[in-house]
């Protein structure tokens, strides 16, 4: 692994507060983007979209409109995470964790708001990556904080700009069900590009198993392994949405995060079966190895049995006999067929040689005989 790949893993999960430091202290990632503000606010017959440039433009809108959605691109500015906090009364914990952005998915009560952890995934270039996201949902507004700009949520805004289904007419616990279903959807097709990558590799290992093979079912399993990080605490966060009687959240949006909730195990059981398909790649890999090396012993074994009664045979009469000395002194030697007879004596040999291999089958054991086989994918392999 390069340097800067380590760099990189190493700093993503440092946590930026000094040791002993106060309770709720926003210490932000002087690397980190400038928060960009963009709101949405709805009800049943009407909405806005726009951009907010500072934080007390938002004031007329929270009085104005029954549901406000804020989302905060970036969080390298600590006065707007501030005066976000102050304006919503955001709890001070909950916004040290907003910024730093190593928490595991979680749901957390702080009077009659909620406070919501997840982790949005995405494959970029065969690796895994993704950023934290923080929720707060409160009587009427949803607060959105991403690490960067660029999200999933595109399908939920199309719903509100185009009165889609009931998010116009609902409250902000169904809006947060959305953002919710929205980042655990989005982990199906990066499981799917996951199962793809994993089958080039089976045939990749099956049919030609060179040495960089090796690095890249590592990279597979480590990817896996962040996912699964990833995933399962966000499988009890959801569970927690829809099981515990949380303030705002109604009992028809728990049936719906139920249903959330059932997608998540859904991809914990895909993820499971790569996770355990990578592991068993290596002992693939290394059987293929074995093979190819035992095919390739076979076959010099077998050139070298060939060739050591030919050696036997021309080591014999590249003796130095005296034919005229003895009659019994290798008379061949004076034959004019002598050096034919040699060679047909020499060709005799080696068919008797291959017709016995033949019969003992040691032939057919070194042509390919398909060997290992691919599992067969699960009939219910597409959950979505």
């Amino acid at each position: 692994m390069s340097k800067k790949r380590r760099r990189a893993r190493e700093t993503e999960f440092r946590r930026r507060t000094a040791p002993g430091a106060a309770p709720g202290t926003v210490a932000v990632d002087p690397d980190a983007p400038k928060s960009v503000l963009t709101l949405m606010a709805f009800g049943p017959e009407r909405f806005e979209e726009r951009r907010i440039e500072q934080v007390h433009e938002l004031k007329a809108f929270c009085d104005a409109w029954p549901v406000v959605w804020v989302n905060v691109d970036g969080l390298g500015d600590a006065g707007v995470i501030s005066q976000l906090g102050e304006m919503f009364h955001l709890h001070r914990l909950a916004l040290e964790d907003v910024v730093n952005v190593h928490q595991r998915a979680k749901v957390e009560t702080y009077g009659d708001q909620v406070f919501i952890v997840g982790r949005m995934v995405e494959l970029d270039h065969h690796r895994v990556g993704g950023d934290q996201l923080s929720l707060f949902v409160g009587p009427r507004f949803v607060l959105s904080f991403q690490e960067r700009s660029g999200d999933c949520f595109d399908p939920v805004r199309d719903q509100i700009r185009k009165a889609r289904g009931r998010v116009r007419q609902s409250g902000p616990d169904f809006l947060a069900y959305l953002l919710v279903d929205a980042v655990v959807d989005h982990y199906f097709p990066v499981l799917e590009r996951f199962g793809e990558i994993i089958e080039e590799l089976e045939d990749s290992v099956v049919e030609n198993p060179e040495r960089g093979l090796i690095g890249r079912i590592h990279e597979s399993k480590r990817d896996l392994l962040t996912l699964r990080r990833a995933l399962w605490p966000l499988r009890e966060a959801v569970h927690t949405l829809y099981r515990d009687p949380l303030p705002l959240f109604a009992e028809e949006t728990r049936l719906h995060l139920r249903d959330t909730y059932d997608h998540t195990i859904q991809i914990i059981d895909l993820l499971e079966t790569y996770r355990e398909t990578s592991s068993s790649l290596i002992d693939v890999y290394l059987s293929s190895l074995s093979n190819r090396m035992n095919e390739i012993m076979k076959v010099l074994t077998i050139i070298a049995t060939v060739f050591i009664p030919l050696g036997w045979v021309a080591g014999v009469y590249g003796m130095n006999f005296d034919p005229e000395s003895s009659a019994l002194n290798m008379p061949e030697l004076k034959w004019a067929w002598g050096y034919p007879f040699a060679l047909a004596m020499m060709l005799l040999i080696v068919l008797a040689e291959v017709y016995f291999f033949w019969r003992k089958g040691w032939l057919k054991a070194m042509t390919p005989s398909g060997g290992y086989k691919k599992p067969a994918p699960p009939e219910n392999g597409n959950f979505k």
